[in-house]
């Protein structure tokens, strides 16, 4: 139901031209990346899939259906991300795929080499000697909802790739270490919040995630999370940043989205009660919040809520 950060739509290859109506694919190659663009205009099943090098995949229209080894299938829909290894095996069913409601997605294969360079680079030189991680990429979470960040560098990523510009490869490489960083600060930020959970004293982001859970119900500064972490207040704004790829109050505000959007599937609280009850101390900056994040308002979301809630009460 989250508001959904889409990519831009990719003309669509014209009937004449089609080699294929299932995962018709085009290819712009550059040094180390390339990109493939994939479209579906027939329902099909079980399509097989495989890459001979990692690939970053985001869909920008129509439906699959994902299947890959040892996970459960899931929708895959626009404004969703899907990283993936090499020479790995995936079947895709398009249960929707037409002429009039045809299936879009990007592939980025990126060079192996270049991958590796990039997380050795970032080890090398932006690792805090305090803190115990590394960078990496993780392939346990795989499927992300795209950001504003991640959305803009996908669609400048494809500018690049399709424009004739003799600077290409050097626009490339730099979106392409940006767009790897941000995956790899989603997917750390999602194993820190886990490990916090069952224990905060591994490191200090692991105590500065616990601290916010505990207290976000009440009124967290940075003052007091800077104290906390032992850091000046610059100091801890730029490590959070760098190690999550969000501020500190992006975080706290996506996480009291997150518990208010729990609190409106009740029907007894009102907006301004979730407002309170989630630690916003304006219940119009609430609505605000909460309506950048989801794209409706919370009285809407609670709505939809309970009507939802209401049909699964009816059947039998």
């Amino acid at each position: 139901m989250a508001r959904k950060h889409l990519l831009e739509h990719i003309e669509l290859m014209p009937a004449r031209m089609l080699k294929t109506l299932v995962e018709n694919r085009r290819v712009f190659n550059l040094n180390n990346c390339e990109l493939n663009v994939f479209e579906c205009f027939e329902t099909a099943w079980a399509v097989p899939m495989q890459f001979n090098e990692f690939i970053v995949t985001s869909m920008v229209r129509g439906k699959k259906i994902m299947h890959l080894p040892n996970q459960p299938s899931f929708d895959y829909l626009p404004g969703e991300t899907v990283i993936y290894p090499a020479n790995e095996k995936m079947a895709i069913d398009f249960p929707e795929a037409s002429f009039d409601n045809p299936t879009q997605c990007i592939a980025l294969a990126i060079d192996a080499l270049y991958v590796r360079g990039t997380i050795e680079y970032l080890n090398n030189y932006y690792q805090s000697p305090d803190e115990r991680r590394s960078w990496r990429l993780q392939f346990n979470q795989y499927h992300f909802e795209n950001d504003d960040e991640v959305s803009a560098l996908i669609n400048k990523l494809i500018r690049i790739c399709c424009s004739a510009d003799n600077s290409k490869d050097i626009y490339a490489d730099l979106n392409l270490k940006e767009l790897l960083i941000r995956l790899m600060q989603s997917q750390h930020l999602t194993q820190v919040m886990t490990e916090s959970a069952v224990s905060n004293n591994q490191s200090r982001q692991h105590f500065v995630l616990n601290y916010i859970r505990e207290h976000l119900t009440e009124r967290i500064s940075v003052d007091t999370l800077s104290k906390k972490a032992y850091l000046s207040r610059n100091l801890f704004f730029r490590w959070f940043r760098e190690q999550f790829g969000i501020t500190p109050l992006e975080y706290i505000n996506r996480e009291r989205i997150t518990l208010a959007k729990r609190l409106l599937s009740q029907p007894d609280h009102s907006v301004g009660d979730v407002s309170e009850l989630c630690g916003f101390t304006d219940v119009n900056y609430f609505i605000r919040m909460f309506k950048k994040v989801e794209g409706i308002t919370p009285k809407t979301y609670q709505t939809i809520s309970s009507d939802h809630s209401s049909l699964i009460a009816s059947q039998p």
